[in-house]
């Protein structure tokens, strides 16, 4: 099976890789991009380790193929420059061994693009997309209220 140039819109930058038809997303941006933030956890899609965004929506990396990327924006944690989530999750303190925290910053990233009036039932239900056994869910909750308040705030 042979590989073909595809071009792919990651983090702002139009980068150019051989990739084969059945690569997924998540082994491209790793293997052949460098960009290792988004973590292969379980790869059926069950833990959100390699959540990044595309188009705007979360999307587990190991369930889309590198193909099905094309002509679309694909942002990794690497592409999140400060993002209030990102201080907010530092300040709240809502990651422990580290693994799972870039998955889950990403899927809350696009939950407060969505979402900026998120309610509780909404947070809870967008954190059911991902799995972290280190730490519970009530500081990346925090975290999420957190961001929402400012953003609010920011607004107003």
């Amino acid at each position: 099976m042979g590989s073909h140039e595809i071009t792919l819109q990651i983090n702002g930058e139009e980068r150019s890789v051989h990739a084969r038809n059945t690569d997924t997303l998540l082994y491209v941006l790793r293997e052949k991009l460098g960009l290792t933030g988004a973590k292969p956890g379980c790869l059926n899609g069950d833990c959100g380790a390699c959540t990044i965004d595309v188009d705007g929506q979360p999307m587990k990396s190991c369930l889309m193929l590198a193909v099905e990327a094309m002509n679309k924006k694909v942002t990794t944690i690497e592409g999140l420059q400060n993002a209030p989530i990102q201080t907010q999750f530092i300040e709240k303190f809502a990651f422990q061994c580290g693994y799972c925290t870039p998955g889950f910053i990403m899927n809350c990233h696009s939950l407060i693009q969505q979402h900026p009036n998120a309610t509780d039932t909404v947070i809870k239900d967008w954190l059911e997309s991902n799995i972290c056994r280190c730490t519970g869910y009530k500081e990346i909750e925090e975290a999420i209220k957190a961001t929402l308040r400012n953003v609010q705030q920011y607004r107003s």
